[in-house]
């Protein structure tokens, strides 16, 4: 009961993933706001919970309502006084190969993915820092990491997610607010037909919510992003190389061509602790040091 008196909000938890995150939330002690689009089914996963022992509530709201998502965190405050943790797992798919798709299918997705998650995140932000503590758990994909064929929407929202990620992370380290991504695998109606039906039963959405509470526990950790299924974690990364330095001179760009496998080469690679690491190499291997640029 690792969990125990902290509420969690989960969005998109009326079946398959988002369910199984909240039964498993409400497991380890957790109060869990069940969160879908449709009030019914929201509702329907919150019974589950509540007769079980657990404390649950169903809420409907669109994550891309911004008037109904600040609605259904006042109705959190009222009835928990808190917000803990926020899982935000709603999304949908319209897959096409980019030659095919339509544009309407293009904002539609990056509006449920990337403004669901950012509406959400602003709606609990204030309560977070507020009271010293906050978990934000965004989902993240492979396909946004790595590509995938016939999915420019979804990969371009997930991978946006992580950049979301990596600067709430850095914004929220003072308040105790620490924000993660989850890279799911799992056997849902997002995945069917993409997956044979064997690898289907071995993903198991319930193989991945373990994954949530070293996330969102006391002890999570900050700006990661954790690869989930059929019971397999790993941590993917975004590194830079040492790279080489070219100057400016008339044939900068052809040099960059004979050096590129320097240039691109892996070995000694790191993992920035902050956007800035980029210039601060760039300048530094120019001779100069970078100005300490203070932000609120």
């Amino acid at each position: 009961m690792m969990l125990d008196g902290r509420v969690a909000i989960v969005t998109g938890a009326g079946g398959g993933l988002g369910r199984a995150h909240a039964l498993y939330l409400a497991g380890q002690g957790a109060k869990v706001v069940v969160n879908d689009l449709g009030a019914e089914a929201a509702e329907r996963v919150a019974a589950e919970i509540v007769a079980t022992g657990g404390q649950a509530v169903g809420m409907g709201a669109s994550v891309t309502d911004e008037a109904a998502v600040n609605a259904m965190v006042d109705r959190v405050m009222e009835r928990w006084g808190r917000v803990d943790i926020l899982v935000s797992n709603a999304g949908i798919l319209r897959d096409k190969s980019f030659a095919k798709m339509s544009l309407d299918d293009f904002r539609l997705v990056v509006d449920v993915h990337l403004m669901g998650a950012a509406i959400c995140a602003k709606a609990v932000w204030p309560i977070m820092r507020e009271q010293g503590y906050g978990r934000i758990v965004m989902t993240t994909s492979s396909s946004g990491l790595y590509g995938n064929f016939g999915q420019a929407n979804y990969g371009a929202a997930k991978m946006a997610l992580v950049g979301l990620m990596q600067t709430l992370a850095l914004e929220g380290e003072r308040y105790g607010v620490r924000v993660n991504c989850l890279a799911p695998t799992a056997a849902t109606g997002m995945t069917e037909g993409v997956l044979s039906q064997e690898s289907l039963e071995r993903l198991k959405p319930a193989l991945v919510s373990p994954g949530l509470l070293a996330l969102v526990s006391d002890e999570a950790p900050t700006r990661t992003v954790l690869c989930a299924g059929a019971g397999h974690f790993a941590v993917a990364n975004v590194t830079l190389t040492q790279g080489r330095y070219v100057g400016d001179g008339p044939d900068a760009g052809e040099e960059i061509i004979r050096r590129w496998d320097a240039v691109a080469d892996r070995s000694g690679e790191i993992v920035p602790a902050y956007g800035f690491t980029q210039a601060e190499r760039e300048l530094a291997s120019a001779g100069l040091v970078a100005p300490v640029v203070a932000r609120s």
